[in-house]
């Protein structure tokens, strides 16, 4: 989990001046088919990582993890992401991250295999949702081109 830790640290170290290089006029503009701001986009990741930090602790302090399905839409409405002034949502969802590569740094060995289901879905494993986290977060700075090049 050492090595998902830092290759998150990565990302973030290089997407984080990309993203603050956007000025708060252009982070509201639509960005994705079906209307999503940069800031969107971004809250949404915040989100991500609210909901997955909770996934990734309940499940190395339980045998089994059964964790509510999540409403994208619905929370990025709630929240008024397009009112959040952009710096203060970039540095959030920065400095979130960089707590949650701490987090998967210190998961431990021994509940890595502990089975999660997220609403309906099928069980996985806690491995799995802490990898797919990573996948998940470079699929979304990737639409928004601020990913790390590979």
């Amino acid at each position: 989990m050492r090595e998902l830790s830092e290759q998150l640290l990565s990302v973030v170290d290089s997407a984080e001046p990309k993203l603050r290089a956007v000025a708060d006029p252009e982070s509201v503009k639509p960005v994705l088919r079906g209307g999503w701001s940069r800031k969107q986009v971004i809250g949404h990741l915040v989100d991500s990582a609210s909901n997955n930090h909770q996934r990734f602790v309940r499940a190395s302090l339980q045998s089994s993890l059964e964790f509510p399905a999540y409403d994208q839409d619905g929370n990025v409405r709630v929240q008024a992401m397009q009112e959040v002034n952009w710096a203060q949502l970039v540095t959030l969802w920065a400095a979130y991250n960089r707590y949650l590569a701490h987090v998967i740094a210190h998961l431990p060995p021994e509940k890595l295999e502990t089975h999660c289901r997220i609403g309906s879905g099928e069980p996985v494993t806690l491995r799995f949702l802490a990898t797919d986290y990573l996948r998940h977060l470079l699929h979304h700075l990737n639409q928004l081109g601020v990913a790390e090049s590979s």
